[in-house]
C-alpha cells in the first residue's frame, strides 16, 4: 500500500471509527505486512507443489481467518493440502505450483488479473470466495453507516467493491457462506458453492478451555489445583462473588455497521432492562452506546474489540448471546458465526430470523428466533427468568455444532467440490530434461493433452524446473530435487524404470502409468545389477502401462502379462520440408545418426561401414546428442548437440542416413530423414521394422555381412530409378506417421 492511500486510510478511521479501531487497525496492518515481510524472506511457495493456493485480499483479520486459514484446515483435513499468500505479493512465477486458486475478497489489480488469465491458460481452476455482499454498489448503498463517508471517501469505497466484482467475474465461480449470499452471486457467475463458515479445532480447544474455567475449576478442591490453576480459580470465584445474581448478556458487534442492528431491539432491551433489575448488557466492539441505555449506564459494560483467542472466554462469561439484524439483502447474507462461537462454550443465543440465522438454528431448540419487538420480548424475558432452558438451548446448541460446524468434520463437500472442478492434471516424470527422441515424444504429448484442455507438468527427476516451450505450448517444469510435492496427482507417468521409483514413492497419486519406449534391461550388459531393476518395472500390478511401438506391446503383453495400451509415435511433417536429391555434388553425403557411447546405438559398425567406402566419393557427417568421435571413426563433419529444430536442416543437406542400431523402441532418425526427401540404409530391429520395408521406403543391410551395407549405399548412389521409388514412398511413409493422425488416439489413451 501506497504511503498516501495509507495516510487517506488512517485519517478516515480515525474521524469516522474511532481511537479504537485505528488502534485495532493498526495493530492488524502491522502483523500483515510482518508476515508479508516473513513470507519474502522464505521463498517457501516458490518450492513446493501443492493442490490450493488461498490469494487472500482481505486486510481485516477475521473475516480471513473463517475464510482463508478455516478452509485449509478443512481442506487438510481431507487430504488437500493448501498455501496462502496476501494478494500484494502474488507472484506470477506461483501459476505452476498449484492445482487451483481461491481469491477471496480480492480487488483486481494488473497482478491479480495476469495471474488469473495466466492460471487459465494453464487449464487450471481458480475461484473466488467471499462472505459477504461488497461486490456490487447496490448491495453496499443500503448499509446505513456508509451515508455518512464523505464523497470522497465512497468513491474510493465504491471503487474496491467495483474492483472485486471483476476479479469475481474472471473467475470460474465462486465459493461462499450462505443460501442469501449464493442466490446473489449466480447474477454474477454461473457457479456457487456454499461452504458456510465453520469453528477451527483451535477455537474449539480455546472454547474447551473457557468452559473448562466457568464450569469445572470453581468445583475442584484447591489441593488439586496447581499454582496457576490455584490463581485463575481464585479471580473466578470472586467475580462470581461480586456478579452473584446478574443475568448477563452479550452483544458481540464486531464493527461500527452494527449500530443500525442494535437500535432494531432498542426498545425490546430498555424494557428488559427497566422490568429486571438483575440484567446487565455487555457489549464487545466498536459500538456507539445508544442514549436510550443511559439510564442503565451502571449494568452496561462495554470493551473494545479483542484477539479472536480471548472471545471464547468473553462469550462464555455471559448467559444469553444476541445477534440482532436488520431484515435487509446484505443482513440476509451474513452468517451464523456469532451463534456457533456462542454455543461452543455453551451460551444460548437469541437472533433475528433472517438468512443464515434462521437456516441454522432450529427455533426453541438450539436457539430462538425473534421476527418481532413482541418475540423479542418474549424471548429475552424467558432466557432472563429460567435458568434451565438457557442451559437446554445451550446444551442442543453446543452437540448440534460441535457434531456439525467444525473445520474437521465440514471439509468433506468442500475438497470433493474442489476436486470435481479440477482440471485432471497429467504428470510426466523424466530422468532429465536432456533432448533425445524418447523426451521430444513426451512433450508433444504434453503439448497435445495441453492445448485439449488439462493440467500438464513435467516432473525432471534431475537438477533444472525451467519450463519448456513445444509447439508454442508451455509447459510446466518442476524438479524432484529442489521442489517439494504434497499436491495431488490424477495421472503420473514414468518414462525411463528409474522414473518409476519416485512415482512408486510418492503417495499422493491417483493413476501411476508407465510409458514404455523401450526394453530398458537390454540398456544394461550381463552382469549388470540395472538390468534386474530394470527388469522389476514391468511386473507392477498398480500401474498402467503404455507403449509407442508393437514390439514393444508383444513383449510386454507375452513376456510379462500386462494389458498395454498403444500410441503410435507421429512425426512434425511440417518440420521436414523434403528436398529432392540430385546426387550430382562431388561427394555424395552419409549422415551417421547416433551415441557412440551406448553399445545398443551400435555406432562403431557405421564407421566400420564407412572404413569400407571410397573416401573420395563419399564425404561423412556425424550427428550425436551424447558421444563424440572416437579417434578411429573417420569423419569429416561432427555436429553436437544440436537443437533439434536445427535437426531437419542437417538431414536435408545430406543424401544418404546410415543408422545401424541393435536396440530402438522406435526409430525416428529413418522417419526423419525421409520426411525430407532423404534415403535410408538401415540394419533392421524391432523399433524401426514397425513401418520401414525394405526396397520400397529404404533399404535393409544384414548386420552379419557388412558388405551388404556397402552394396546398399552403393546401389542408391548409382541407380535413379531406385531412388525416386524410395523417395515417393517415403515421403507417403512420413506423412501417414503425421502426428496429427494420433492426435485423439493420444488424450484418449491417457484420460480414459
Amino acid at each position: 500500500m501506497g504511503i498516501k492511500r495509507l495516510v487517506e486510510r488512517s485519517v478516515y478511521t480515525l474521524k469516522n471509527e474511532g481511537a479504537k479501531m485505528f488502534v485495532l487497525k493498526t495493530k492488524t496492518y502491522l502483523a500483515n505486512r510482518k508476515a508479508r515481510n516473513e513470507a519474502a524472506k522464505q521463498p517457501m511457495l516458490k518450492k513446493i507443489f501443492a493442490d490450493v493456493l488461498f490469494i487472500n485480499g482481505c486486510y481485516l483479520p477475521h473475516p480471513s481467518r473463517y475464510r482463508v486459514s478455516h478452509q485449509k484446515e478443512q481442506l487438510f483435513a481431507n487430504g488437500m493440502v493448501s498455501e496462502e499468500v496476501f494478494y500484494t505479493e502474488l507472484d506470477l512465477s506461483l501459476v505452476k505450483r498449484f492445482r487451483a486458486f481461491v481469491f477471496f475478497r480480492c480487488p483486481c489489480t494488473e497482478t491479480v488479473e495476469a495471474f488469473i488469465k495466466a492460471a487459465k491458460a494453464e487449464n487450471k481452476l481458480v475461484l473466488f470466495d467471499i462472505d459477504d455482499l461488497v461486490i456490487d454498489t447496490k448491495y453496499t448503498d443500503t448499509i446505513p453507516y456508509l451515508k455518512k463517508l464523505t464523497k470522497e471517501e465512497k468513491k474510493q469505497y465504491d471503487y474496491g467493491v467495483n474492483a472485486m466484482r471483476k476479479t469475481l467475474q474472471m473467475c470460474d465461480g465462486a465459493v461462499t457462506t450462505t443460501e442469501a449470499l449464493a442466490e446473489e452471486l449466480k447474477k454474477y457467475t454461473p457457479q456457487v458453492f456454499i461452504n458456510r463458515n465453520t469453528a477451527s479445532d483451535t477455537m474449539c480447544s480455546l472454547s474447551k478451555q473457557a468452559v473448562y474455567k466457568r464450569d469445572m475449576l470453581p468445583l475442584i478442591p484447591d489441593d488439586e489445583l496447581n499454582k496457576k490453576e490455584l490463581s485463575i480459580k481464585r479471580k473466578i470465584t470472586e467475580k462470581a462473588v461480586s456478579e452473584k445474581g446478574f443475568v448477563k448478556i452479550g452483544y458481540f458487534s464486531g464493527s461500527i455497521t452494527h449500530n443500525d442492528d442494535i437500535e432494531l431491539i432498542l426498545p425490546v432491551l430498555t424494557k428488559v432492562m427497566g422490568k429486571h433489575s438483575n440484567v446487565h448488557l455487555y457489549f464487545v466492539g466498536e459500538l456507539d452506546i445508544p442514549s436510550q441505555l443511559q439510564e442503565f449506564k451502571d449494568r452496561i459494560h462495554s470493551m473494545p474489540f479483542v484477539d479472536w483467542k480471548e472471545l471464547p472466554e468473553l462469550i462464555s462469561g455471559v448467559d444469553i448471546n444476541i445477534a440482532p439484524l436488520c431484515d435487509t439483502v446484505f443482513n440476509a447474507a451474513k452468517s451464523e458465526n456469532k451463534w456457533v462461537e456462542a454455543a461452543l462454550v455453551k451460551v444460548p443465543t437469541a437472533a433475528s430470523r433472517v438468512g443464515a440465522m434462521e437456516h441454522m438454528i432450529s427455533d426453541g431448540e438450539t436457539g430462538i428466533l425473534c421476527g418481532s419487538s413482541e418475540e423479542w420480548l418474549a424471548a429475552l424475558d424467558r432466557l432472563v427468568t429460567d435458568e434451565a432452558y438457557r442451559k437446554k438451548l445451550a446444551l442442543n446448541a453446543f452437540n448440534y455444532v460441535t457434531a456439525h460446524c467444525l473445520t474437521i468434520n465440514t471439509g468433506v463437500a468442500l475438497s470433493e467440490y474442489i476436486r470435481s472442478k479440477m482440471t485432471k492434471n497429467i504428470a510426466f516424470v523424466l530422468p532429465s530434461l536432456a533432448i533425445s527422441g524418447g523426451v521430444l515424444v513426451i512433450l508433444k504429448h504434453c503439448a497435445m493433452l495441453k492445448s485439449a484442455g488439462y493440467d500438464v507438468l513435467i516432473i525432471n527427476d534431475n537438477d533444472g524446473n525451467e519450463n519448456i516451450v513445444k509447439d508454442n505450448v508451455e509447459i510446466n517444469v518442476l524438479s524432484t530435487r529442489t521442489d517439494s510435492f504434497h499436491g495431488r496427482l490424477d495421472i503420473a507417468v514414468g518414462s525411463l524404470w528409474t522414473t518409476m521409483d519416485w512415482i512408486r514413492g510418492y503417495g499422493n497419486i491417483s493413476q501411476k502409468a508407465y510409458l514404455v519406449q523401450n526394453y530398458e534391461t537390454g540398456f544394461y550388459d550381463y552382469g549388470e545389477f540395472f538390468r534386474f531393476r530394470a527388469n522389476q518395472t514391468y511386473m507392477l500390478s498398480d500401474v498402467k502401462y503404455i507403449t509407442i511401438s508393437k514390439w514393444c506391446q508383444k513383449w510386454l503383453t507375452e513376456d510379462f502379462h500386462q494389458k498395454v495400451s498403444f500410441i503410435p509415435n507421429g512425426l512434425e511433417c511440417s518440420m521436414f520440408g523434403s528436398t529432392e536429391r540430385k546426387f550430382d555434388r562431388k561427394r555424395i553425403r552419409i549422415l551417421v545418426e547416433g551415441n557412440s557411447d551406448d553399445y545398443y546405438k551400435n555406432v562403431d559398425e557405421s564407421f566400420r561401414i564407412i572404413e569400407r567406402l571410397d573416401k573420395d566419393k563419399y564425404e561423412i557427417w556425424f550427428l550425436s546428442y551424447q558421444g563424440k568421435p572416437k579417434e578411429w571413426y573417420h569423419v569429416d563433419k561432427f555436429m553436437h548437440r544440436v537443437p533439434y529444430e536445427k535437426v531437419a536442416e542437417i538431414y536435408r543437406e545430406c543424401d544418404i542416413l546410415l543408422k545401424t542400431s541393435i536396440l530402438e523402441s522406435f526409430s525416428y532418425p529413418p522417419l526423419e530423414m525421409m520426411a525430407t526427401g532423404g534415403f535410408v540404409v538401415v540394419r533392421p530391429n524391432d523399433g524401426n521394422v514397425e513401418y520401414l520395408r525394405d526396397g520400397e521406403n529404404c533399404l535393409f543391410y544384414d548386420g552379419e555381412d557388412l558388405d551388404s551395407a556397402v552394396k546398399a549405399i552403393e546401389r542408391i548412389s548409382s541407380d535413379s530409378q531406385l531412388r525416386e521409388k524410395l523417395y515417393r514412398c517415403g515421403l507417403k511413409t512420413a506423412s501417414d506417421r503425421s502426428w496429427l493422425n494420433f492426435r485423439e488416439d493420444i488424450i484418449n489413451v491417457y484420460t480414459k
